[in-house]
């Protein structure tokens, strides 16, 4: 297969392993919508669904498929062919359709998830991956568990799938057990050790169990992967998945990685809010890109710094990810340089000496209430120059 070895596709997974998430079930008008940003995105591929798992999944795989046009629509599949067969009638309708089939490939899901041998899974791997192969061309193929799958046994199963006829071959750490050079060290060893490798594209799918899904990620792509399976926010089972929106924006800032993805950025912000809103799923206010303090300053020290060269603390631009202007926020750690900046926006220009009564003022109030807005500011200043 022949791909520009510097494009990361984007697959993501916001309505099928986001949707997992306990209450943010959506109908399949929701997920149209989403789907619709998602392609405006600019993704690769979109996961739509697990046909078999229930009718409204199947439905809604069927009406993504008709909704969208650009991405690859991908439906998960268990490697059997009932759930094959299910998911091949979903996706007749898509003009770029994927299967993804996959088994476990640790010795723990092995033993204890499917009471079989290494060989009896080997077999029933190639098996699914052929028998998916007869309906769509795309077939990807997940080796669940693999953070943890021997790493001898792991190698032997993607060059028999890729060689069975997979296309992409997706690497999990399903439960977000590595660390990113274990991770990382991982996807080389495939990349050197499976001779028909270049025949497929190697996918990094990180789960956040331990905070580690989006470096893990990173990891995979440094050494050799090109293709990350997300969503937005980091939604997704137990702890999460990677963030899509800290991928692309890691991928941006660090441009000594050389590599790029077809993500216009400058919607993160406003997919996250759709996302949030539609599965009624706060985004916590530090979080990376999208929370509602990334571009916020409240200390001092931070906000003089800001306001003299905004590169001082920002590394991303706020318009960059389409997030309304970075804000100083003005708390009781707040500096003079702060509350001058907030003064002159309201139209107060005071000289030094009366800048330095307001502060002390400033500080008192701001040590009784949790946040200063601008009717307290102009009635500092009213009180100062009664």
């Amino acid at each position: 297969m022949i791909h520009d070895p510097n494009k990361v596709y984007i697959f993501d997974t916001t309505l099928r392993d986001g949707e997992q998430v306990p209450g943010c079930q959506l109908d399949t008008n929701q997920k149209i919508e989403i789907a619709k940003s998602l392609e405006l995105l600019g993704v690769d591929v979109i996961e739509a669904g697990f046909p078999v798992s229930s009718p409204g999944d199947f439905n809604s795989v069927i009406e993504l498929s008709k909704a969208v046009t650009n991405p690859v629509i991908c439906a998960l599949t268990r490697a059997n062919k009932n759930d094959i067969d299910v998911a091949a009638d979903a996706l007749r309708h898509a003009k770029r359709p994927r299967i993804h089939t996959g088994i476990g490939s640790s010795d723990f899901h092995i033993k204890h998830k499917f009471n079989s041998t290494r060989e009896d899974i080997l077999a029933r791997a190639v098996e699914a991956v052929k028998y998916a192969k007869k309906y769509v061309e795309d077939v990807e193929f997940y080796a669940e568990d693999a953070g943890r799958a021997d790493i001898e046994f792991l190698a032997k199963m993607v060059e028999a799938v890729i060689a069975a006829g997979a296309t992409v071959v997706n690497i999990p750490d399903t439960n977000g057990y590595c660390l990113p050079d274990q991770y990382g060290s991982k996807i080389l060893f495939l990349k050197e050790n499976v001779k028909n490798i270049d025949n497929a594209i190697i996918s990094v799918h990180c789960h956040n169990d331990l905070g580690l899904a989006t470096a893990n990620s990173i990891a995979g792509l440094q050494n050799g992967a090109r293709q990350v399976e997300c969503t937005i926010n980091g939604i997704g089972e137990r702890a999460g998945n990677t963030s899509m929106e800290e991928v692309v924006m890691i991928l941006k800032t660090h441009k000594v990685l050389g590599l790029n993805t077809s993500i216009d950025a400058t919607q993160f912000y406003d997919i996250s809010h759709t996302v949030r809103n539609q599965m009624n799923m706060p985004v916590q206010p530090n979080k990376a890109i999208v929370g509602a303090n990334a571009f916020s300053h409240s200390s001092g020290i931070h906000q003089d710094g800001f306001l003299k060269n905004r590169e001082n603390y920002e590394i991303i631009k706020p318009e960059d990810v389409g997030f309304p202007d970075a804000t100083i926020v003005l708390t009781a750690r707040s500096g003079r340089h702060a509350l001058k900046h907030h003064l002159e926006r309201l139209g107060h220009k005071l000289e030094k000496e009366h800048l330095d009564i307001v502060y002390k003022q400033f500080l008192v109030l701001a040590d009784s209430k949790q946040g200063i807005n601008d009717t307290d500011l102009n009635q500092l200043v009213a009180l100062h120059l009664a």
